[in-house]
């Protein structure tokens, strides 16, 4: 079952479970559409990978299948990944 994290991991943006502009990789990693395309390049900077929408989860499914209510934000800043 997928988290639907609450926030931007870059801008700390919310959210919000029936939110359209956001993106997940395969590990749930969150941004937001404007940072995946203008900050990050299409690439996840914590895995490498690619991105997806993230889909919606029906508000009669939320009272039993809540979102996560927990934060993440790179505090390291957020940027594209850097090659090893």
């Amino acid at each position: 079952m997928l988290e639907l994290r609450p926030n931007c991991e870059c801008c700390d943006k919310d959210l919000p479970p029936e939110a359209a502009d956001v993106m997940i990789c395969t590990f749930e990693c969150t941004f937001c559409a404007d940072c995946v395309e203008t900050v990050l390049g299409g690439v996840c900077p914590n895995c490498g990978g690619n991105f997806s929408a993230r889909p919606i989860r029906p508000a009669s499914k939320l009272g039993k299948y809540p979102a996560s209510t927990k934060r993440v934000l790179k505090a390291e800043g957020c940027g594209p990944r850097k090659a090893a």
